[in-house]
């Protein structure tokens, strides 16, 4: 494999995971992640809330950084 092909695997396991995260989130409730009891993994709505920003957060920004790399093909 080529550091190119790891670089895209990255961005689109980045992807995917961003949508997911996406999904998750809800401005009134608990969303998708009231399915299958993940709200209880954490102790209060608050901080399950700050935790899926941040995690939200670094793979945008993860995401943005690889696009930009990738696009100006400064790896091949």
């Amino acid at each position: 494999m080529t550091l190119v092909s790891i670089v895209q695997a990255i961005w689109a396991i980045s992807a995917v995971g961003l949508i997911v995260l996406v999904l998750l989130h809800s401005p009134k409730g608990d969303g998708l992640g009231g399915l299958g009891g993940q709200a209880q993994l954490f102790t209060s709505t608050k901080s399950a809330e700050t935790t899926l920003n941040r995690v939200t957060w670094t793979l945008t920004v993860l995401f943005i950084g690889l696009t930009i790399v990738l696009s100006a093909k400064w790896l091949a």
